[in-house]
């Protein structure tokens, strides 16, 4: 009797022969659009990873259920991502009656729908009657009394909605798609939930769980490649942060490129942007130490990277062009885990003569996109691992908004820190357990991070 030789493991982010990116998101989103014109359920859910086209997604199923006579609204979370929206159909079909609900503050909407002839807007619901698509975020829809729900609705962001504010306007409509990013951050809220874990009301559940667990048959599809995250990413964000849902990049190792016309000087951060360059990841490792958390030389050294990258004058080649484009300060963004440290890195930014990059917190970036990020690792410096800095979304958000390359900042001695906290969150009877959870993502990226590793005493 003969051993067989060991089968090698599969790479499920890993493009197969004859794998055709293009023809695959093509084919899944036929059949959601399937279900969502020519279902019979009252709801289908779609789960996206990052920057796999969800707004793309989200603007033709409106187009073709407004061509196809049936009216509808759409809810997304915030005011920007309305505006996003209102303005993505305008480009795509300028004669289709669009109504944009607003609130009643002295600057409700961006001003660019000013500009949009087929937009109508007032913060009144009854204006925008006969309107083919009306669009607001859920905090106003929650105020709309109506006569007769729209046959159709499309949920934005699905997954960052909190189960109570779809309750508020569940009324509002008869059937619904659902479109959102599960790696995400959760929704947000202010008082403790613990009292609601493990029921199937819990309102501090995102929608689409609190959906799902009262109505487990509705269709669910998933977006299979992400055109933003390149082939370097993927497959770490893919094994890291969606191990049941794997995607793929749409584009191969080959095909995206960064390179800079003014040589490195041989510091930490040229050597780093340099790896990035080469392999789309680098970290920029300082010496271990306990710090504040706006710590001053972790700080300085995400402004320094920031600063050497628009000095050294980078170039990005991509599918997009056929030349290559100029590494503008618009295409960098610093993502921070709190509010205090993008401060105190848009100041070492301005002694450095940089006003004009993108520097905020993982939850404002998100759903953001730009050519290379850096990062400041949530837990460098930190004594203690709390539950908000090992959020797996908050990682997931961190490590996914680049086309091109992500530097992470960070102090040594991560890996034993998170060693010395293991995750200890208590099981709510009832609960779906999250996984992969923070402490086991966290370290997924930093084995990964540490094969791309650059030490630097500044």
């Amino acid at each position: 009797m003969t051993a067989e030789a060991p089968t090698a493991p599969v790479d499920p982010t890993a493009a197969p022969a004859g794998f055709d990116p293009g023809a695959e998101a093509a084919r899944a989103t036929a059949a959601i659009l399937h279900d969502t014109l020519h279902g019979t359920e009252r709801g289908v859910v779609v789960d996206s990873p990052p920057g796999a086209g969800k707004s793309t997604l989200v603007v033709r199923a409106a187009l073709e259920l407004a061509e196809a006579g049936r009216p509808l609204m759409v809810v997304a979370q915030t005011n920007a991502q309305v505006d996003d929206l209102v303005l993505r159909l305008a480009e795509k079909n300028p004669d289709l009656p669009v109504g944009r609900l607003h609130s009643s503050d002295a600057d409700p909407y961006d001003k660019a729908l000013d500009d949009l002839a087929s937009v109508r807007k007032s913060a009144k619901a009854a204006d925008l009657a006969g309107q083919a698509v009306v669009l607001s975020t859920a905090a106003k829809w929650a105020h709309v009394p109506v006569d007769e729900p729209w046959r159709h609705a499309i949920v934005d962001e699905a997954y960052q909605m909190r189960s109570d504010s779809l309750l508020a306007v569940a009324g509002l409509f008869e059937r619904a798609l659902f479109v959102g990013d599960p790696g995400q951050l959760d929704p947000f809220a202010t008082v403790g939930s613990e009292q609601w874990a493990g029921l199937s009301y819990d309102p501090s559940a995102s929608a689409v769980t609190t959906l799902l667990a009262h109505n487990p048959g509705l269709p669910q599809h998933r977006l299979p490649v992400s055109w933003r995250l390149p082939a370097s990413a993927a497959r770490l964000v893919s094994d890291a942060f969606y191990p049941y849902t794997p995607f793929r990049s749409g584009t191969g190792h080959g095909d995206r490129g960064l390179s800079f016309a003014v040589a490195s000087d041989g510091s930490g951060p040229d050597r780093v942007i340099d790896e990035a360059a080469r392999s789309g990841w680098g970290l920029l490792e300082l010496p271990a130490r306990h710090t504040p958390r706006t710590d001053p030389e972790a700080v300085r050294a995400v402004a320094a990277v920031v600063r050497r990258l628009l000095d050294r004058e980078g170039a990005t080649t991509s599918e997009r062009s056929p030349g290559p484009a100029p590494l503008t300060s618009a295409r960098i963004a610093v993502g921070t885990a709190h509010r205090d440290q993008a401060a105190a890195v848009r100041a070492a930014l301005a002694d450095l003569g940089v006003s004009d990059v993108t520097v905020d917190t993982a939850n404002r970036l998100q759903g953001r996109e730009y050519d290379v990020t850096v990062v400041l690792h949530p837990l460098s410096g930190r004594p203690d691992a709390t539950a908000f800095h090992l959020e797996t979304g908050r990682l997931c958000v961190l490590a996914s908004r680049h086309r091109h390359a992500c530097v992470v900042v960070c102090r040594e001695g991560v890996g034993e820190l998170l060693d010395d906290y293991p995750s200890t969150e208590p099981v709510q009877l009832g609960t779906l357990v999250k996984f992969p959870d923070g402490w086991e993502a966290n370290h997924a990226v930093l084995a990964h991070l540490a094969e791309h590793r650059v030490g630097w005493r500044p």
